[in-house]
């Protein structure tokens, strides 16, 4: 492990994201000017969440997802996957050219029309804000008639 890195975070830690973040937005200003996104819905609102969730999982501070970051994702989205399974995902974001997937593969992927794993667990990440779909407290009284 070097020995230059600084594992408690603090104000170094904070500098670096800010830096990040300031990286990302100007790729999120090269999709707002790209015409292909233009007919995106609130495209600035999903490249600002698209950014904080990049950030969030880049735990190389490289600018790029490596598989841990990624199961470290999909773990805190609920939905563990083995490796195997991560590899194909990054294969698929990334063409098969790299084993991480940098911002630019991750917002064409989430913005993109085809439907792949990422994208869908993305969609349901009120899973991760701890917020539950099922109804609280015991199941309705039925009787005979409300059987199929």
């Amino acid at each position: 492990m070097p020995s230059n890195l600084d594992l408690q975070g603090g104000k170094a830690f904070g500098l670096l994201k800010a830096q990040q973040r300031e990286k990302l937005e100007e790729i999120n200003k090269e999709f707002m000017e790209d015409q292909k996104y233009r007919d995106e819905e609130d495209l600035p609102d999903k490249l600002d969440s698209l950014k904080n969730k990049y950030a969030e999982f880049d735990l190389n501070d490289q600018g790029e997802i490596d598989m841990m970051g990624l199961k470290r994702m999909m773990e805190k989205l609920g939905v563990p996957k083995t490796h195997l399974e991560m590899k194909k995902m990054i294969s698929e974001v990334t063409g098969g050219c790299s084993d991480t997937i940098n911002y630019r593969d991750f917002v064409k992927m989430m913005l993109g029309k085809r439907s792949a794993v990422l994208k869908l667990v993305m969609m349901f990440e009120d899973k991760a804000n701890g917020t539950s779909c099922k109804p609280g407290g015991p199941p309705p009284k039925r009787d005979i008639t409300s059987l199929p």
